[in-house]
């Protein structure tokens, strides 16, 4: 298994910074003066104990992940438990069904949402985008297809890393800057026009590069075709059918509902180290390509229904799931990754994960939707992305604990 698995919103780059790619900060950082790290009793009521779910996430702690909590649907039943702290320096275990800000996972939903629209007869799937949002000037070539798979060419609103070490800078998600105007708004026509602002990555359908920006014309692509706004289409056709009551459209409210545990992000002020709490943020710097608010246990069920065929028709998931050969080892379809761990692990998996700073998520199913594994952590950012190299380590213990032989 490899770090291509992890569901980044940031660009692929040079050898050199390759390694600290993902959504806003899905890298691990280390702790330092934490209390001691607590491991909540695991949930009875979910099936019987995992004590290899439960080494598993001590050995994520001892990575210096602050809290894990983990959930997991199989044949043996569901099993819930958490390990770390939920907040630095006090010695609670984080809930093991608290909220959390996805990240990279709520583009999966965005692209369930388009899908539906287009298997309704509402939106071209091969049709240009320009056609239904007219007032961007958006090139003819792109399709709504190339949308949902990242084959547009458009810049990514946080930034392009091209192979020959070139950065263009996108808006400011990271670093003293962001900490010190995390509440700021932006509006989804902003982001969008920022981004076009840019020259195209490539020509549309050409290459594969992963661009947050795509997503949020996707959001306003539901808003125009519909004429509501995309929190409600999105509540309307996925959230409140699946009684998916954990999971909410945040919009620019800072807050994350209920319980929850705590997100973290250090950085450099006048020779000084700071560490801040972020939890409370405005998201709306990466709108629909990031910005949902969920838990394991709804996560695990919208990953079970959508890979079941319960959202979308059959002919319209098997688009979703499959590959675009230019996304390489990624192997991303539409809206989803198609990760293979081997025979012994099950074969091809359908996922999403992603991050926000100092949150990260990892939302697995097999293709037909009976195993689970769901998941969050909590821990320290940084502009560096400090030990991005134990997100693959991450990973692969759960994964291995969850889905292998």
């Amino acid at each position: 298994m490899t770090s291509s698995q992890i569901a980044a919103s940031k660009p692929r780059r040079t050898r050199k910074t390759a390694r600290r790619a993902g959504v806003a900060a899905v890298a691990v950082a280390l702790l330092a003066g934490v209390a001691t790290p607590a491991v909540a009793a695991p949930d009875r009521s979910a099936g019987r104990d995992r004590p290899e779910l439960r080494a598993a996430m001590r050995e994520i702690v001892d990575l210096g992940v602050a809290g894990v909590q983990v959930r997991v649907r199989d044949q043996r039943g569901e099993w819930a438990g958490s390990a770390g702290v939920r907040e630095l320096g006090k010695a609670a275990a984080p809930p093991t069904n608290g909220r959390f800000r996805v990240g990279s996972a709520t583009k999966t939903f965005t692209a369930t949402v388009v899908l539906q629209l287009v298997g309704e007869g509402e939106i071209g799937l091969d049709a240009p985008a320009a056609d239904y949002l007219p007032r961007f000037g958006l090139d003819r070539r792109i399709t709504v297809r190339m949308l949902l798979q990242h084959t547009s060419g458009v810049f990514n609103q946080t930034g392009e890393y091209y192979p020959d070490g070139t950065v263009v800078p996108g808006i400011t998600w990271s670093g003293r800057e962001w900490v010190e105007n995390r509440f700021r708004t932006y509006r989804p026509a902003e982001l969008v026009r920022f981004a076009l602002a840019k020259p195209l990555r490539f020509a549309p359908g050409t290459d594969w590069s992963y661009s947050n920006t795509n997503y949020v014309l996707a959001r306003l692509l539901v808003e125009e075709v519909t004429g509501r706004p995309y929190a409600e289409e999105l509540r309307r056709r996925v959230l409140r059918p699946l009684g998916l009551s954990g999971t909410s459209v945040p919009g620019t409210s800072p807050e994350v509902p209920g319980p929850h545990a705590h997100a973290y992000y250090r950085y450099e002020d006048g020779g000084r180290t700071k560490t801040v709490d972020v939890t409370r943020q405005n998201p709306s710097w990466i709108s629909s390509a990031g910005d949902l608010i969920s838990t394991t246990e709804d996560l695990a069920t919208f990953a079970s229904a959508l890979a079941a065929g319960k959202l979308l028709p059959a002919p319209l998931l098997a688009e979703m799931r499959a590959p675009h050969p230019k996304s390489g080892v990624h192997r991303y379809g539409l809206g989803l990754f198609a990760p293979d761990l081997g025979p012994n692990c099950g074969g091809a998996l359908l996922n999403h994960n992603g991050g926000v700073q100092g949150f990260a998520t990892l939302m697995y199913s097999t293709p037909d939707g009976r195993k689970t594994l769901t998941a969050s952590l909590t821990y320290v950012d940084d502009a560096a992305m400090s030990l991005a190299g134990t997100v693959p380590k991450v990973v692969e213990t759960l994964t291995r604990s969850a889905f292998c032989e």
